[in-house]
């Protein structure tokens, strides 16, 4: 695996990723912020932030299987939230939660997250960008 992820010691060990990603892998790789569209460009999870961050989460899957690789390799996210308050979190880890449980993943790559004014398209609610190495 080129990605091996690391809380040091001197930060806050947070449950949600660690704070620093190691990349060993040869190739690169940017994707683009997915958002909750489905393979249709279909919104998925209308007004529902856990099932499009679940979307968002799996749309970044997706991309990655297009080039050989896997959620495994992620290295960095970054997510941005459209009006984002903390009594959001819930929803947010539940959606991460259950593309994790469908994609059998187990990493808690490095992650921003942004609260932004809006999105592009009205009822999308989140995107989701990462960086990956694939060996």
């Amino acid at each position: 695996m080129a990605i091996t992820l690391v809380n040091p010691e001197g930060l806050p060990k947070i449950e949600a990723y660690r704070q620093v990603s190691v990349a060993t892998g040869s190739k690169m790789v940017f994707i683009a912020g997915q958002v909750a569209w489905d393979a249709d460009g279909v919104t998925v999870g209308e007004g529902d932030l856990a099932a499009q961050v679940e979307q968002c989460f799996l749309n970044v899957a997706s991309a990655l299987a297009g080039v050989g690789g896997s959620f495994e390799d992620v290295a960095k996210l970054t997510i941005y939230a459209v009006d984002w308050t903390p009594d959001k979190m819930p929803l947010l880890i539940e959606g991460i939660t259950r593309a994790y449980a469908k994609l059998g993943a187990t990493a808690a790559p490095p992650a921003t997250l942004l609260g932004i004014s809006a999105l592009d398209v009205p009822d999308h609610l989140v995107e989701v960008e990462a960086t990956a190495v694939i060996d």
